[in-house]
């Protein structure tokens, strides 16, 4: 079994966070997105995984330090890593397809934005499992369309009128990714473009159209990470599913003076509180001090310093300094706000 993770993007939505590190590499509840996100993907599918792709962007933003970390991820879940590059931006299809000389076997394709939580049975007798999310708002997003067998025959973006509460998550598995390979080849050869890029959807309708087989595998949670509104919302929420678990969140060699932890958070190595009222729902990473301070519902990362605030729904960067009386605030790596 193959992973495949298409993760060229910028993620502009999330900036200022994202000008200095790619987004799936941002820490929520304490591990990068994209770590929780292939773990996640391996537990479900309980068998080896051979092979872990990555297609990345610009080797000047996605570099050495980049490739290494997630090197060291497929080597931590027993797989070879491979490495891609879309340099340009065209798309899902066309992403997939930069990963080309990996596109054979059983694979799952991965959009690195996004966490979950899921305990099914993948069908691996269908020719591709779509994985989706029951939603209360399905016209908000892209749905499939089942027939009387549970069937995938069509996918319906943001419907109109009621289709299904079954949402495109942006997760697949296929039976044999080369099929999907060949369909998305022809898009692209016959220059079939939607929204101004070539889409992964194009090359699944091709394959329905020729009587593939695609099943839902429905999960529990689905967690986005698109901006910073709701990536500290996930982060708030990862924090209760890894406590529920018992998972170790506050590290051994933390200091703290005249200081009140509620949980849950995570607080990483080294990490110093003074006259601080940490938590609940906040995320501390490595090396970084708060001083005479009140933080809830908030993701703060490495070796940051934050001095005289009362924060609530705030991201800080890594390495920023922050001092003041703003509550609501996302400030990116290396600012200060004194």
């Amino acid at each position: 079994m193959k992973i495949i993770v298409p993760m060229a993007g910028r993620g502009s939505r999330l900036r200022p966070h994202t000008l200095t590190i790619p987004k799936p590499l941002i820490p929520v509840a304490g591990r990068p997105i994209v770590h929780q996100l292939v773990t996640e993907i391996a537990h479900i599918l309980k068998e080896e995984i051979d092979e872990i792709a990555f297609i990345l962007g610009d080797p000047a933003f996605f570099g050495d330090e980049v490739v290494a970390d997630l090197e060291k991820l497929a080597k931590e879940l027993g797989a070879r890593c491979s490495i891609y590059r879309q340099l340009v931006p065209k798309g899902t299809g066309h992403a997939i397809m930069c990963a080309e000389p990996s596109l054979s076997g059983p694979a799952v394709i991965a959009y690195a934005d996004t966490l979950i939580r899921a305990d099914f049975d993948l069908d691996k007798e269908a020719d591709s499992v779509i994985w989706t999310k029951k939603v209360d708002n399905p016209e908000a997003y892209g749905v499939v369309k089942l027939n009387e067998r549970n069937e995938i025959v069509e996918l319906v973006e943001k419907p109109s009128q009621f289709v299904s509460d079954q949402a495109v998550i942006g997760i697949y598995y296929f039976k044999d990714v080369a099929v999907l390979k060949d369909e998305l080849q022809y898009v692209l050869d016959n220059n079939i473009i939607h929204g101004g890029e070539y889409q992964i959807n194009d090359g699944i309708l091709r394959m329905i159209g020729k009587g593939k087989v695609f099943k839902t595998g429905t999960v529990d949670e689905w967690m986005d990470c698109g901006n910073k509104e709701v990536t500290v919302e996930t982060n708030a929420r990862m924090l209760d599913i890894l406590a529920e678990k018992g998972a170790p969140l506050v590290m051994d060699n933390i200091t703290t003076e005249n200081s009140r932890i509620i949980p849950p958070c995570f607080i990483g190595d080294g990490v110093v509180l003074k006259n601080t009222i940490l938590g609940p729902h906040v995320s501390v990473g490595e090396g970084t001090i708060i001083e005479d301070s009140t933080v809830k519902n908030s993701i703060i990362q490495t070796e940051a310093v934050v001095k005289n605030a009362t924060l609530d729904n705030a991201m800080i960067g890594n390495y920023a300094t922050f001092d003041g009386n703003f509550t609501n605030v996302s400030i990116g790596d290396y600012s200060e706000l004194k």
